[in-house]
């Protein structure tokens, strides 16, 4: 298999890449402009932040997939991934400390200050009086949105810190909260109302763009410190620049909307220069230890995609196929038959949803279990089980 590896990796893991026999190009300098030019016949392709546009999937004839060595796969076109048959997988989980570190780092780092307080020593001034002053964070109460793996390290982390946590996800129930230690927000608007400090955990998709709107940063308190670690458009940037300039809104961000697409470049944004604004250039997984767990978990997906055709965390998967029906054929383990059975399908305009076929011992008879988009009518049945050199039984049932 020829896998182009198109970002940053570690280079043992490379290494243990290359040992499992497949032909790897490692080019960490590609961009979203020059990676349609440079996929040409790869069948695999990993990326960290460089971006996949609908023209790299394009271009791409034998692209089958594509991983993004990280959680987050907004910088994917998953949908023309998905028009084309590749397969998008990710690597949940793996950078979820490293995340839940810079975040905790991001809210000391705002609390006292620390990133002025370090400029002003550069420029050699001294400035104990300002800077001597903090609210300190025992005792306050952060909001932590959106509980996966991320949200949970963070609320451990912030309990360490004898914090008052409470949380909201879409999935959050109060039972579940309960079980995690954390306070029940049946809702989005309470939690903002009720938060010190508030802290995102979400995936970027059509429900979270641009979720905190100047509805919720007008609900925030006064000196609320707003942490992002998780991607910037979750976040509408003129409504949080509003909210900082009139409320003082303390904002300590890892993302923004729009950042740049490269690892190294000029970023101009008027937040930048906004004085209640701390920053990272989005680093949250950019730890050793959370990379080399990222690489396994990749080398992970191809070897299983190698050996077995499967996809581990595929991302882009129909849940729930539009199917009418399920036929299951029990036939001989013989070349052919499923063939067969297939052009008499196609022949009524049945169009298969998703299917799978489980060879019994000795290797004689199977059976494939068929989802069809429409129910076949008996005449057909009785077609498909006359071939009694092919087919032993033939049932179909609705879904």
């Amino acid at each position: 298999m020829k896998i182009l590896v198109a970002d940053k990796f570690p280079e043992d893991k490379l290494a243990a890449m290359n040992s499992l026999g497949h032909q790897v190009t490692f080019d960490p300098e590609a961009s979203a402009e020059t990676l349609p030019e440079k996929i040409g016949d790869h069948e695999v392709l990993i990326v960290r932040s460089t971006v996949v546009s609908a023209a790299t999937i394009d271009a791409g004839k034998a692209l089958a997939l594509v991983i993004r060595a990280g959680a987050g796969y907004n910088t994917i076109d998953v949908a023309q991934a998905s028009a084309r048959g590749i397969f998008v997988a990710n690597c949940p989980g793996k950078n979820s400390v490293a995340v839940a570190e810079l975040a905790m780092g991001l809210m000391i780092g705002m609390d006292r200050r620390i990133p002025q307080c370090t400029a002003e020593l550069r420029a050699h001034k001294w400035n104990k009086k300002e800077y001597s002053k903090a609210d300190g964070l025992k005792g306050k109460t952060i909001g932590v949105v959106g509980l996966g793996q991320i949200g949970q390290a963070l609320a451990a982390r912030a309990k360490a810190f004898e914090m008052n946590v409470i949380g909201w996800s879409r999935s959050l129930t109060p039972e579940k909260a309960k079980d995690l230690g954390v306070g029940f927000c049946g809702n989005l608007e309470e939690l903002c109302e009720k938060a010190d400090v508030i802290s995102i955990h979400l995936a970027q998709n059509a429900d979270t763009k641009k979720l905190f709107d100047q509805k919720l940063f007008n609900l925030m308190k006064t000196n609320t410190i707003f942490i992002n670690t998780s991607r910037g458009g979750i976040v509408d940037q003129e409504a949080l620049k509003k909210a900082m300039r009139e409320k003082n809104i303390r904002a300590a961000l890892d993302v923004y909307d729009p950042e740049p697409a490269s690892g190294k470049a000029d970023f101009e944004d008027e937040i930048l220069d906004m004085p209640n604004l701390i920053g990272t250039h989005h680093i949250g997984a950019s730890t050793n230890q959370a990379q080399d767990a990222i690489a396994e978990e990749t080398i992970r997906i191809i070897r299983e995609f190698a050996t077995k055709g499967e996809v581990p965390n595929c991302v882009n998967i129909e849940d729930a196929p539009p199917a009418k029906c399920t036929l299951v054929v029990r036939h001989f383990d013989k070349v052919g038959v499923l063939a067969n059975v297939m052009d008499k399908l196609k022949a009524e305009g049945l169009n298969i949803e998703d299917m799978s076929n489980t060879v019994f011992q000795g290797a004689k008879a199977a059976v494939a279990v068929l989802r069809l988009s429409e129910m076949p009518g008996e005449a057909l049945l009785k077609t498909i089980e006359a071939n009694s050199d092919e087919v032993i039984h033939v049932e179909a049932k609705k879904c």
